[in-house]
């Protein structure tokens, strides 16, 4: 296809993967480009999230997309009503998810918004701590209700409960009811994610452009690290491996915890004596809630977490132990990043009047506030409410194939979630009156059908964009999380050109580094990575932690400033250079780099390039220079 250089193709020009045909009639109308909408489809900007599903999603897991979307719209437009931006809409192209910034240009629309912001914004501002904690507790229910949600196998006869109690109604009907509530408390958990998000960036970016317009020559880094240094839940898990690796160094089990062998292996030698038990019982103790987290974000069915997956959490507590017998330091370095960022907070705020100094004082305070929401908030929705979501999904692909209906539980994620509700009916009803399913025969062969397609989608890689870029990216949700810069769209539009040594992406964390690449797809390759590489990824999740322990230095293809790894890079004082759009793609393992974490540039050096790290700290505290 051909298009102009200065827009990507529109999404009725880009034709499916071969073996793909078909695959529009997978997925709720609403999220399929279409005909209808073509005129508002060709007139926006649309780029992959491919941060949330790396891959083409099943039928069944684009309900994240709804719910996810449905969220920021809500509270952009309708709750907190953003002054120039509305929510994020979304389309399901090939496969992948899309999304799209929606902004507010009609001044008086603006005003008005603004006063209504002002007010509501304000409000959660003033009352933070007292309303967090409050939403702590809402998501602790929320998980709480997902848990107590079952999926009971339907018997040949109601149990005698049912005529005992006298309930007038059979058990049965709890199939469809639980199935709508599995379905509206997580879109219910999706509200409350974003009832902080957009403040919370809102916070940051007031800050943020405080700055920029007080100290022109300022970096974005030395912004980021004046509320650095904080220590926030998302840092739990990996510290509950730092302490399980010093408990093996306390009882002689190093030996025990980093020998080769499987899980079982493992329990065993561990059972075998009263330290290992006791080992043992602290780990098992740690398992529920904190490794209750996803390899990845969450998102579709088949992610497996550290309980789902022991080996994951297990290597990197091997991997620390071994450092600590080694006589390493593994604490991360939150006395140095809290001493280094007051040191820049206090270079920068001797360059301000009295009334400015007290501006910065007061927006400083409110980003250090909402800062940690905007990593906490994983672990309470993307994991622990993700993993009970998906735990009870499975639960009911179960009882369907004990059922009869499907050949086996996976063949559930190829029907959406509505097709899935007409199904749950159909069981029930042709249970109650003795006769089989009346749709098994036809969801099986549409399910067979749809196994090809599913494959052949994920088999294709996403396109970074469709549609008519804007002249500049403003919208703070695009550019904070996700990296979607005006610079990062022209170098998209200039994708063809593979042959530059130099890869362009959003300084994340300061400092240059030098040394080979080690080019992981996933957290299950963490174990290749060896001291002295620097890590590249497409993008790295919250369970990744142990990985910036070994890295010194880490590159990702997806992220802006506020993406997890600029967040942990910075807190772990390693350089960083996030967003690059195609690291992964045209970077191999081995391949010597520089990359400078202050300019967000990667450098392709020749294979007998000396490796050198310059210290993030010593290379640029991001300070004027005195006088």
């Amino acid at each position: 296809m051909s298009t102009d250089s200065n827009r990507f193709p529109f999404f009725h020009e880009a034709k499916a993967p071969e073996g793909a045909e078909g695959w529009e009639s997978m997925y709720p109308y609403y999220l399929v480009p279409s005909q209808e909408t073509q005129a508002h489809e060709d007139a926006q900007f649309w780029f992959a999230d491919t941060m949330h599903w790396s891959r083409g999603c099943h039928p069944f897991d684009s309900i994240g997309a709804e719910a996810v979307y449905l969220g920021v719209g809500t509270f952009s437009t309708r709750i907190f009503a953003l002054p120039v931006s509305l929510g994020l809409d979304v389309r399901v192209k090939n496969g992948y998810v899309y999304i799209s910034p929606l902004g507010v240009t009609d001044p008086e629309r603006i005003q008005e918004r603004a006063a209504v912001f002002q007010k509501r914004a304000g409000y959660y501002y003033a009352n933070w701590d007292e309303l967090y904690a409050k939403w702590k507790t809402k998501m602790e229910g929320a998980i709480a209700s997902l848990q107590s949600i079952s999926f009971g196998k339907l018997a040949e006869y109601d149990p005698d409960h049912v005529v005992d109690e006298a309930r007038g109604r059979s058990d049965a009907m709890a199939l469809t009811e639980n199935y709508h509530r599995l379905i509206d408390e997580f879109f219910a958990i999706w509200q409350y994610h974003f009832e902080f998000l957009n403040l919370g960036y809102g916070g940051y970016i007031t800050f943020f452009q405080f700055c920029k317009q007080a100290f022109p020559l300022i970096t974005d880094q030395s912004i980021s690290r004046m509320v650095a240094g904080v220590d926030v839940l998302a840092f739990r898990p990996d510290d509950e491996c730092r302490r399980l690796a010093q408990l093996a160094n306390d009882l002689d089990l190093v030996e025990t915890v980093t020998a080769e062998g499987t899980k079982a292996d493992l329990r065993s030698a561990l059972e075998a004596t009263e330290n290992g038990r006791t080992w043992l019982a602290s780990f098992d103790e740690t398992r529920d809630p904190w490794f209750n987290y996803f390899s990845e974000y969450g998102f579709t069915h088949d992610q497996e977490t550290w309980n789902s997956n022991p080996a994951i959490p297990l290597g990197n507590i091997a991997s620390y132990a071994r450092k600590i017998a080694a006589g390493e330091d593994i604490s991360r370095p939150i006395e140095r990043l809290q001493a280094e960022r007051d040191e820049i907070v206090d270079e920068y705020r001797a360059l301000l009047t009295a009334d400015e100094a007290k501006q910065f004082d007061e927006l400083l305070g409110l980003a250090r506030t909402v800062f940690p929401y905007i990593e906490e908030h994983n672990i309470y929705v993307e994991h622990w409410s993700h993993n009970v979501f998906w735990q009870k999904c499975h639960e009911l692909a179960d009882v369907l194939v004990d059922a009869g209906f499907l050949a086996e539980a996976d063949d559930m994620f190829y029907l959406n979630r509505f097709e899935l509700d007409t199904v749950l009916s159909d069981v029930v009803q042709s249970w109650a009156i003795g006769v089989p399913a009346r749709g098994k025969d036809r969801w099986q062969a549409e399910i067979e059908r749809r196994k090809p397609i599913v494959a052949a989608l994920q088999t294709a890689s996403a396109p970074p964009a469709y549609g008519v870029p804007p002249q500049e990216v403003t919208d703070p949700f695009a550019v904070m999380n996700y990296g979607v810069t005006t610079e990062r769209v022209n170098d998209w539009l200039g994708a063809s050109d593979g042959e530059s040594k130099t890869l362009n992406g959003i300084p994340g964390s300061l400092g240059i580094v030098e040394g080979p690449v080690r080019v992981l797809r996933s957290e299950k390759d963490l174990p290749d990575l060896q001291p002295g590489e620097i890590l590249v990824a497409p993008i790295t999740a919250p369970s990744w932690a142990a990985a910036f322990a070994v890295a010194t230095g880490v590159i990702t293809d997806i992220g802006g400033m506020m993406c997890h790894a600029a967040i942990v890079c910075r807190e772990y004082g390693i350089p960083a250079v996030v967003g690059t759009g195609f690291a992964t793609a045209r970077l191999t393992t081995g391949q010597r780099v520089r990359i400078d974490g202050k300019a967000g540039t990667v450098v392709v050096l020749d294979d007998d390039g000396a490796g050198t790290t310059t210290d993030a700290g010593a290379q640029d505290l991001g300070v004027p220079a005195a006088g």
